[in-house]
């Protein structure tokens, strides 16, 4: 059995304030778009070991055991009777690029097992297992628009289509670290939600809709900044670092010639959003 996991953005992100327990409480807008990778799940023909992990694609770094879909095989088979299985994933969403590919491969693996074993598990036990395995691992299960709160891990529906618009995707080859993406954070409140931005028309979000990452990864690293100005220049409505980075996008009524081209040497594709 086959299944596609997907990428997501962030529409605004606002660090609303430090948590005892040294985490930050936070606010954004999770949407998800068509930036896929592939997983497949088949039963082992024999039993000398619960799983082997194959991986091709984009490379990742770390064991196979600290992998978020060993991690779900493993939880869920804690609780449920799992036979062993090969587990076969193609890494097409770049990582450390804050489109959360890692957390979505995590609740796919969760909804494929759930779907190939007939484990009968409901929508709200698989977001609990899911948030066991990170925090914004649980929103990949109803994969739908959400308000994000908390350290990333509270979700509300919200009601918003970019249906017609267009995406340009952008991830340069630069790591940031969450030391670097904090490190000129200054938590705050916002005087308006992110709830009442996106309700305004997508052309308002550019003056009133802030990635609160940007001040400390753009000091640090201006390529990155030089993207998102790039991408206002050939006339997006609204762009954005995703998360803490150091992927960037840019929201377009019509599609963009060439664009790879205007992006040489970075990982770049152009999706329509729906």
């Amino acid at each position: 059995m086959i299944t596609f996991p997907n990428a997501k953005i962030n529409l605004g992100l606002n660090i609303i304030e430090k948590r005892p327990d040294g985490y930050h409480n936070l606010e954004t807008i999770f949407y998800p778009i068509h930036l896929q990778d592939a997983l497949e799940v088949t039963r082992r023909e024999n039993n000398d070991a619960p799983y082997t992990l194959h991986v091709k694609g984009t490379a990742i770094e770390g064991k196979p055991e600290d992998n978020l879909v060993v991690r779900a095989y493993e939880l869920l088979k804690k609780d449920h009777d799992i036979p062993s299985v090969d587990i076969h994933l193609f890494k097409h969403i770049p990582t450390g690029a804050g489109l959360g590919g890692g957390s979505s491969d995590c609740a796919f693996m969760i909804k494929l097992l759930n779907e190939k074993f007939r484990l009968a598990l409901s929508l709200e036990e698989m977001e609990d297992y899911a948030a066991r395995l990170g925090a914004d691992c649980a929103f990949f299960i109803r994969n739908q628009p959400v308000f994000a709160t908390g350290i990333g891990n509270i979700f509300e529906p919200v009601r918003l289509s970019l249906s017609g618009y267009y995406l340009v995707l952008v991830k340069p080859d630069i790591f940031v670290s969450t030391r670097d993406a904090f490190a000129h954070i200054t938590p705050r409140r916002p005087e308006v939600s992110l709830k009442d931005i996106i309700c305004q028309p997508v052309e308002t979000w550019k003056d009133n809709m802030k990635n609160d990452f940007e001040d400390s990864v753009f000091l640090k690293y201006p390529e990155i900044a030089a993207i998102k100005d790039e991408l206002y220049d050939l006339g997006a409505v609204y762009a954005s670092m995703s998360g803490s980075g150091s992927s960037v996008y840019g929201i377009f009524r019509q599609p963009v010639e060439h664009v790879d081209e205007k992006f040489g040497g970075c990982f770049c594709r152009q999706r329509e959003l729906d």
